[in-house]
């Protein structure tokens, strides 16, 4: 068969046009972009502080002494949570006198008091192994780098008689709890609410494991 050249040119060059469009279509359909989707698991972590605390200046209490002690809670995780404080206060049978001395007879009594802010609310309070224990949550989800407001600014000693506790060594336990605000109270209106629901759901999860708040008997 006779071609021209010019014929055979045109043949070559569409041929060619052929190639390149099958080679481009080749290496757009096998192309590919790789999409890194990385995620990062939430930290909820907690310091509890005491700013005005010193236990060397109060080895020595007397009847009615006010103590400065100031607990509250920093977020220093990455997650916003609900926050809380227990205050856990003995409790001895003995005598006291009320504020115009008059005595009192002998009675179970909270060898502390202290009143609570308002920022802060009671979710339940129970005697327990010798102890009146106090829950509070905190009233505003706590976000990350943020210290809550104190729960109280000062602790007064009972008004005891006769010397009962002359050289008895008193504790007053203050434990601090954070809980994730994401799903975990979505049934409540309010955040004390809320916070009340993710307590509950705290205490379900961690009965009898270590850190676990106290329970009511």
């Amino acid at each position: 068969m006779n071609i021209s050249r010019k014929a055979l040119a045109a043949i070559l060059c569409s041929a060619m046009g052929g190639v390149a469009l099958i080679g481009g279509t080749v290496a757009y359909l096998t192309d590919y972009d790789v999409a890194a989707n990385e995620f990062t698991v939430g930290k909820v972590d907690i310091d509890l502080l005491e700013p005005k605390w010193d236990p060397e200046e109060h080895k020595d209490l007397v009847p009615t002494e006010e103590i400065e002690k100031d607990p509250q809670i920093k977020n220093v995780g990455v997650n916003d949570a609900f926050v809380y404080l227990e205050v856990s206060v003995p409790v001895r049978n003995v005598l006291t006198s009320d504020k115009d001395g008059n005595r009192r007879e002998a009675a179970d009594t909270e060898l502390f008091t202290f009143e609570a802010g308002e920022g802060w609310t009671l979710m339940q309070s129970f005697l327990k192994d010798g102890y009146q224990v106090y829950q509070y949550s905190f009233n505003d989800i706590l976000k990350p780098q943020d210290t809550t407001a104190p729960l109280f600014e000062t602790m007064t000693f009972a008004n005891l008689i006769e010397g009962q506790l002359d050289g008895a060594q008193l504790t007053v336990p203050v434990r601090a709890y954070a809980i994730q605000t994401v799903h975990t109270g979505d049934e409540g209106s309010t955040i004390p609410e809320k916070a009340k629901e993710a307590f509950d759901k705290y205490m379900n999860q961690n009965t009898a494991q270590p850190g676990a708040a106290a329970v009511k008997a």
